[in-house]
């Protein structure tokens, strides 16, 4: 009767660990979740809350299970959590991409605010990860996530490994996005600037006694603040498309969402 009640009592602390690995990792990864805002008091209390639920998800046998295979399937937990988070880190890197991009061209590229995220990033980068994390919640994106997360415990269960392959074909599918949609996002932005660039190229050429530094540079970044307010919707819709893309993309990679 002992020995049945503590095997139980290990293959239920194994069934809360293991789902409690990939939690943590991906609220160490995931957007939203791994801001510095919120300190590691809370992300243990979101990734316990979160495991409770996954543990009914959880079917866990460890008497048939070594160290060395325990210790194996903790470590695949918490790539599988630090993969599934990074997916989507893809996304606000992108955003921060085309913020700097904009503000390159608007000469803004050495105003600079420290982000506790990103380090060092542009004014506009700033400003666009923060309306990206609004379009996030209001996407209702963390209640998005917390659905995936717990849809993997079926597709991927604890007590089992899983092929790298899957992993490096959505790596090398979904990574461009870094870099393609932060152009996307900035080239009508930089288009505008450099055409604003071009007209006051003509104007130096046809009045050679203007001061194109002292008039030049207000003029192309009260150019772009106008050029930004009026892309802003088409930007707006651009970062939804991103976020719902990301969205799918990890669904289907835990079982179709």
């Amino acid at each position: 009767m002992i020995n049945i009640l503590v095997s139980e009592i290990v293959d239920y602390f194994y069934a809360f660990l293991l789902p409690f690995v990939r939690i943590s990792a991906f609220t160490l990864a995931a957007p939203i979740f791994s801001l510095n805002a919120f300190n590691v008091r809370f992300r243990i209390i979101v990734a316990t809350a979160l495991t409770v639920l996954a543990v009914e998800l959880v079917e866990f046998n460890s008497q048939s299970l070594s160290i060395d295979s325990l210790i194996m399937l903790v470590l695949v937990q918490a790539f599988l959590g630090l993969f599934s988070g990074f997916v989507l880190q893809i996304i606000s890197g992108a955003v921060t991409v085309g913020g700097q991009a904009i503000s390159n061209s608007m000469g803004l590229g050495m105003a600079n605010l420290i982000d506790p995220t990103l380090g060092n990033v542009p004014v506009i980068s700033q400003f666009l990860v923060i309306l990206s994390t609004l379009i996030f919640i209001v996407a209702d994106g963390h209640l998005v996530l917390i659905q995936i997360l717990m849809q993997s415990f079926t597709t991927f269960p604890v007590d089992r490994t899983f092929s790298l392959n899957i992993i490096y074909d959505l790596f090398i599918e979904w990574t461009p996005l870094l870099f393609v949609g932060g152009l996307v996002l900035a080239l009508p932005v930089i288009i505008s600037v450099l055409l604003v660039n071009a007209g006051l190229g003509m104007i130096t050429r046809s009045a050679p006694a203007l001061n194109i530094i002292s008039v030049g540079f207000p003029a192309i970044m009260l150019a772009g603040v106008i050029i930004i307010l009026i892309a802003l919707p088409g930007i707006v819709q651009r970062i939804d498309s991103f976020w719902r893309e990301g969205f799918n993309t990890l669904g289907n990679f835990f079982g179709g969402l």
